[in-house]
């Protein structure tokens, strides 16, 4: 059984591995350009009136992944969840928005309607969250972690958000592998046998991740003071950005944005 445990923190890990964000065409690409078309784009993405553009954008960022050589499997649990919530998005929309009729159909003794509007509106966000997903998910494979905060360092991000970012990040896999023990100790022991159990078993993991939090909390702080910490992270200093780069990002750009026009 510890055999097993170690495995599947191992295919946990393996979701977030920094393996995946070097050793190919974009990883030579400076993070402060990647930033630059990314945000950008994002923007575009949100302020875009139909759903062409951001499914475009999500369409251009999965093939990129798959440039990246990112194993499909790992790419669908990073894009799994926002899957859900647009779907989840569209189809409240279309039953409870709306006032044009399109069908209805009666479910368990409950009319339902589907209205038409709604499928509109829930179709422009469920793309608003697809691409703007799909970009995140790109750039984020495309950039190692550190290069990616050393970006919004040089973006005048505020110190204080990037250091908690950083913390959160350190502590993040700790608090992962703990979850993934608490969890297998629990189903060993049948925790999770039936519902009520279930929920009481999940009730105990979030309680003890949530103390272990405040005291892990407690202990970097009080570590951090001992070795001289006052309040200011060194991160790392980029080099100048290259003209090319700096040329390739703004057409980028102004490509997306006069398509963002049509």
């Amino acid at each position: 059984m510890g055999d097993l445990g170690g495995i599947k923190r191992l295919k946990i890990m393996e979701v977030f591995s920094e393996h995946f964000k070097t050793g190919h065409f974009l990883s030579k690409v400076d993070a402060r350009a990647k930033l630059i078309v990314t945000l950008a784009l994002l923007g575009m993405v949100l302020s875009y009136k139909g759903t062409m553009f951001p499914l475009v954008i999500a369409a251009i960022s999965i093939v990129l992944c798959l440039k990246m050589h990112i194993p499909v499997r790992i790419l669908a649990l990073r894009l799994a969840q926002p899957v859900l919530m647009a779907f989840a998005v569209l189809l409240l929309k279309l039953f409870f928005s709306g006032e044009d009729i399109l069908f209805s159909f009666n479910l368990f003794g409950m009319e339902l309607d589907g209205h038409k509007d709604g499928l509109i509106e829930g179709l422009l966000i469920a793309s608003r969250i697809l691409g703007g997903v799909s970009l995140l998910v790109a750039v984020g494979f495309a950039t190692p972690f550190i290069e990616f905060m050393a970006a919004l360092s040089w973006l005048r991000i505020p110190k204080s958000f990037i250091e908690i970012t950083m913390f959160a990040y350190r502590y993040l896999f700790m608090f992962l592998e703990d979850a993934t023990t608490i969890y297998s100790a629990q189903k060993n022991r049948l925790g999770y046998s039936g519902i009520r159990k279930g929920l009481s078993s999940f009730g105990v993991l979030t309680g003890s991740l949530v103390l272990r939090g405040f005291e892990q909390s407690q202990k970097t702080a009080d570590a951090m003071i001992q070795r001289g910490y006052t309040g200011d992270l060194p991160l790392l200093k980029g080099k100048p950005l290259r003209t090319i780069e700096l040329a390739v990002a703004f057409l980028i750009v102004a490509f997306g944005g006069a398509v963002w026009m049509i």
